[in-house]
């Protein structure tokens, strides 16, 4: 298992997040404690190969063990997290074969919403796709390149937005926490996500202009060469 540059420091910035949204002790707590931390994988702050004390997770977020077990299991059955005997619950570092399922999912699910969404014409819906593709290039503005990655998550949910099914977008915060812990192993920020920014924008233009069959088409060259682009540097660094 790959680990963290800095795992506790990592763990520290999330339990802080975490800390700040008192979770109720409701029939409905352990889902929403899995949210949290799905939440805190997908923004980046959680990152492969950290481990998950319990306590302190329980402490930040105000829950019983009970609680946390439960929503650890919900995570470990979405793959985000793997339990390993006798040493605690990880964040799961993804490898080949992950990203290989990932992106055959993508390629079905966000080329088809942005081609037949019932938003797909929607104008607030659009708008947040456009809202990412700018916070995007404020982030490179800045040279916050963190910052550029979480744009692009922003940017990939808004697409499968425009399906207008809640439970695509469910589904997509699952994609999306298992592709930024790939994302982790690629190296610096920049590298990776610097040249998406103009293709982000072009999606963008190609939808808010209503050429929705180009867009699809546009976003399905994007991922197969985005997968391209992982597999051969994961497979790099295996040798």
């Amino acid at each position: 298992m790959t680990v963290a540059a800095d795992p506790d420091q990592a763990a520290r910035a999330a339990l802080e997040a975490l800390s700040t949204a008192r979770v109720a002790q409701t029939s409905s707590t352990a889902e929403r404690v899995a949210d949290a931390l799905r939440e805190q994988v997908v923004e980046g702050r959680l990152l492969p190969g950290v481990r998950l004390g319990e306590q302190s997770f329980c402490d930040a977020m105000r829950v019983s063990r009970n609680t946390l077990r439960e929503a650890f299991s919900q995570l470990v059955a979405e793959r985000i997290l793997v339990r390993e005997a006798h040493r605690g619950v990880f964040v799961t570092t993804p490898g080949v074969a992950d990203v290989h399922d990932v992106y055959r999912s993508r390629r079905i699910v966000e080329p088809a919403a942005v081609r037949h969404g019932e938003n797909a014409r929607d104008e607030a819906a659009v708008s947040r796709v456009r809202d990412a593709v700018e916070e995007g290039r404020a982030a490179a503005g800045r040279e916050d390149w963190a910052g550029v990655a979480d744009a692009n998550q922003h940017f990939h949910r808004a697409l499968v937005g425009l399906a207008g099914s809640t439970r695509l977008d469910q589904q997509m915060d699952l994609l999306l926490a298992e592709m930024r812990l790939t994302f982790h192993r690629m190296g610096t920020h920049r590298d990776f996500h610097e040249p998406y920014l103009e293709r982000n924008d072009a999606v963008a233009t190609l939808v808010e202009r209503g050429e929705l069959e180009e867009a699809a088409r546009e976003v399905a060259d994007y991922l197969a060469d985005a997968e391209t682009r992982i597999i051969a540097s994961l497979s790099g660094a295996r040798t």
